[in-house]
């Protein structure tokens, strides 16, 4: 039996070296990912080829659970897709440390707590702006996904692009990643608020 790594941050400006520091030296290869953890596993490439690496026996590990996805809903499906394949995972840290072959109430409260621990934080950066506003300041990063780049994204989607393929036809324009993709969850993003507004229903 060996382990497979998986390392997933939400965007590209997160480091990953905490993850790679825990899994690196106990994985015979490591796969990472900038993606939110939202998407579906079919939309996010590096999970996908962990599991086409990944041979009979070999079990998938990640630091912790959440590495699977935040949010509840999206990291149980992405587990049950596992179990389903017959592929085990490994945690290193959190209540769900431990080796898990099946779903279970301790993975089910640890995605929840992990779900819970993201929403606080998503209300403590948005009451952080909004008394920043009060003051006269501004705060929050430019989106990478501009109106051009969106149009793109779109165009290239109804042609019937993946967002995976859709990724190496956009480049950032300006700023500090300039000349590189907007990462997949980027582009996700960028196309379900432009559903939105368009009333579109996905």
């Amino acid at each position: 039996m060996a382990l497979v790594g998986l390392v997933r941050v939400s965007t590209d400006k997160q480091n990953t070296e905490r993850q790679h520091d825990a899994l690196d030296p106990i994985c015979i290869k490591v796969f990472e990912e900038k993606v939110s953890g939202k998407l579906l596993a079919e939309e996010r490439p590096a999970l996908m080829e962990a599991i086409d690496y990944m041979r009979d026996g070999d079990m998938l590990c990640v630091q912790e659970v959440d590495r699977f996805g935040r949010n509840l809903l999206e990291g149980l499906i992405v587990l049950n897709d596992l179990f389903e394949r017959s592929i085990p995972v490994k945690v290193l840290d959190g209540i769900a440390a431990g080796e898990h072959t099946e779903r279970s109430l301790i993975l089910d409260i640890a995605l929840a707590l992990a779900e819970d621990r993201r929403r606080d934080i998503v209300r403590k950066t948005k009451d952080g702006l909004a008394a920043a506003r009060k003051r006269g300041r501004v705060g929050g990063r430019r989106p990478v996904m501009t109106e051009p780049l969106v149009v793109q994204a779109v165009a290239l989607r109804a042609k019937g692009y993946s967002l995976k393929q859709i990724q190496p036809h956009l480049r950032i324009t300006d700023g500090a990643n300039k000349g590189k993709n907007p990462s997949v969850g980027a582009i996700s993003q960028a196309l379900r608020a432009h559903d939105a507004s368009s009333g579109v229903i996905a």
